[in-house]
């Protein structure tokens, strides 16, 4: 509540700064993004503010009046009195807009939720309602004056007239001065209003060239994302065509897996077979060196035996030969 009575009195500040409108009261704000309709195509939405800003209805006391007034920084973006014909539309749940046929344009806001919406939309009728009792009242008055003059210049006699002359003109003088200061105050917002527009019109020109910009950008990503596009095609059809030729090798190559499976269980087979002949050729060779060394020790006995023997025919023979020669 505190931050809300601020921004209302730093909004009351700046408004009567930039419209010179102290006896305006508001007397309901709000926040969002405000929009106008493009003047060039009458369909497109040119936002008239960078982000969500204040918006409110304000009371002219003097005027009887009322007007939804929004301004972003120093730039009035809504300026737009409430007349018994406007109409305000929700186009979405959280949009609304309404024709303004004095500043010829049509004014859209964009509000954070469907409630802000719907309290901003009931605001209005209950304004509008106001200004058709304020003109019905007027017009009233109008004519009550209107009837009030005639039957006094109907029935007054000449005495009359001319006792009342002098307070006429007096009342007709104050009305006089009443118009000129009128038509100064006229001038002046005149002027204010001169600025304002050409405030506007620069500001709609930085729009148009920012949304040229704009759409120069969107071009340009449309042909990126049109590259993009046609890079992404080229890669899968390449993948598609790698993985066409990988499927056409797939079958040989399992050809070859499985000659290679049959290769390997041959070669596993013929392995095992050398082992078994590698374990045959140990035994063998462990058979023949418990022979060898058997054959050795049978060797080596007979050859003791042999050595006895031919010391024996040693013996022998040198006895035949001294038998021979005792002879």
């Amino acid at each position: 509540m505190v931050l809300e009575a601020v921004e209302v009195s730093v909004w009351k500040s700046s408004m009567e700064k930039n419209l010179g409108t102290s006896k305006e009261q508001p007397i309901f704000t709000t926040r969002a993004h405000v929009f106008q309709i493009d003047p060039n195509t009458k369909k497109n939405w040119v936002p008239a503010s960078k982000q969500a800003v204040t918006v409110s209805y304000f009371y002219d006391v003097t005027r009887n009046s009322y007007r939804i007034i929004s301004v972003d920084g120093a730039k009035v973006i809504i300026n737009s009195t409430i007349t018994p014909n406007m109409t305000f539309t929700k186009t979405s749940q959280k949009f609304g807009q309404w024709a303004d046929s004095r500043a010829n344009t049509v004014f859209g806001l964009g509000f954070s939720s469907e409630q802000q919406l719907t309290k901003f939309a009931e605001k209005f009728q209950e304004v509008k309602e106001a200004a058709r009792l304020a003109r019905d009242k007027s017009q009233e008055k109008i004519e009550t004056s209107s009837n009030h003059s005639q039957a006094s210049s109907i029935n007054g006699t000449d005495d009359e007239k001319a006792s009342s002359a002098g307070p006429a003109n007096t009342h007709l003088k104050s009305e006089n001065n009443k118009l000129k200061i009128a038509l100064t105050q006229s001038a002046a917002n005149v002027k204010k209003w001169e600025i304002e527009l050409q405030t506007l019109r620069e500001s709609n020109a930085r729009l148009t060239t920012a949304l040229q910009d704009s759409s120069a950008s969107v071009e340009q990503w449309k042909r990126q994302f049109s590259l993009c596009h046609d890079e992404n095609d080229r890669l899968r059809n390449k993948e598609l065509t790698d993985l066409r030729k990988q499927s056409e090798i797939i079958p040989q190559l399992m050809s070859e897996c499985e000659y290679v499976s049959e290769k390997l269980e041959a070669a596993e087979r013929d392995n095992q077979n050398l082992e078994d002949k590698v374990r045959s050729l140990k035994t063998d060779m462990e058979e023949s060196k418990y022979r060898q060394r058997h054959l050795k020790v049978e060797l080596k006995s007979f050859l003791e035996v042999l050595d006895g023997k031919i010391d024996d025919l040693h013996n022998f023979r040198r006895g035949l030969s001294k038998l021979g020669a005792d002879n």
